[in-house]
């Protein structure tokens, strides 16, 4: 038999050898079995047919496994296949069933889709979280401007973690139960006694509701005084109010000055019209010595009538007013 005849089983054999090695990761199978867990290798060929990594399924398999975790290995491919995080997933249900927590493997991957940290979650329910608000701003009654920043204990609550708020939502529903709270004080000095009603008031609001976590205490950090608000509010309108009657008097004096302008020219129109009348008055006196209805003695009778007013004008001062 020549050498050809050997060669050819030879080099199909060593094909089939690299096919084998390249669709089967015989070392996770290995460690697979090494640990106990039963996977087929055609489960393996498959996941690489399927362009699934296997060692993203097999591993986090192996870690739920030997924790006692009953998964099955299509839920998990199918859990990636729709852009899931495995491993995260696998490690925040052991960590579920550690802490005693009723999470299922069907709520958890909704969870993942969803885009929440399901292992973050699972952690938060067992070590609750400390928010803190940035600084609220509130005025009591009386005016006086409160300072308070509080620490809000929360943890998750797995039921209402899917279509629950985030954490933004608890910290303006806190800011707001706190401005509602100072809002309603008589006093600031009260607030400042007893800080603790805040906390009380704002707990009996359910914050919680709607949200993805569940409020256990809130906690005033710390409250300082600021403005008095009051005292500013009154200055802001006693400032508008004088603008408003400045504003009103400029009206008037701008009223009584036009008033005053008429009333010049109305009285230099009326003098204009006496003087008109008196430039005609000699006129009528020549018509009427022409036509004989008025004598000479009656003309002079008329001059020393004239004469003793101008004279009289002058006793009384009326003709220094006209030349002033």
């Amino acid at each position: 038999m020549s050498f050809g005849a050997y060669l050819f089983p030879a080099v199909v054999i060593l094909i089939v050898v690299v096919v084998f090695f390249t669709l089967v990761p015989l070392g996770l199978w290995i460690s697979a079995l090494a640990a106990g867990v039963r996977v087929s290798i055609l489960t393996l060929i498959g996941m690489k047919l399927r362009r699934v990594p296997p060692a993203q399924i097999i591993l986090p398999f192996i870690k739920a496994t030997k924790a006692g975790l009953k998964l099955d290995i299509a839920a998990l491919e199918a859990h990636y296949l729709a852009g899931g995080n495995v491993d995260r997933v696998v490690i925040a249900l052991i960590a579920a069933e550690r802490a005693n927590l009723p999470l299922s493997f069907q709520k958890s991957c909704a969870i993942d889709l969803a885009g929440r940290n399901v292992l973050e979650a699972v952690q938060m329910s067992v070590l609750p979280k400390v928010i803190e608000t940035p600084i609220v701003a509130a005025v009591a009654k009386d005016g006086i401007e409160l300072k308070v920043k509080a620490r809000v204990t929360v943890r998750t609550n797995i039921d209402r973690l899917i279509g629950g708020a985030t954490e933004a939502t608890v910290i303006a529903r806190v800011g707001e139960g706190i401005v509602t709270t100072i809002g309603s004080s008589q006093n600031h000095k009260e607030v400042l006694e007893n800080p603790d009603a805040i906390s009380k008031t704002v707990l009996d609001k359910g914050l919680d509701t709607g949200t993805a976590f569940e409020i256990l205490s809130i906690d005033i950090a710390d409250i300082d005084v600021g403005e008095n608000i009051g005292a500013r509010l009154q200055t802001d309108q006693a400032e508008a109010d004088k603008r408003v009657a400045q504003a009103k008097a400029e009206e008037r004096r701008a009223l009584a000055i036009a008033r005053e302008q008429e009333m010049k020219a109305y009285t230099q129109e009326m003098r204009a019209k006496v003087v008109e009348r008196e430039a005609e008055i000699p006129q009528a006196i020549a018509f009427a010595l022409r036509e004989g209805k008025l004598g000479v003695l009656d003309y002079y009778a008329l001059q020393n009538l004239q004469a003793d007013t101008e004279m009289r004008k002058k006793l009384g001062g009326e003709g220094k007013k006209e030349n002033e």
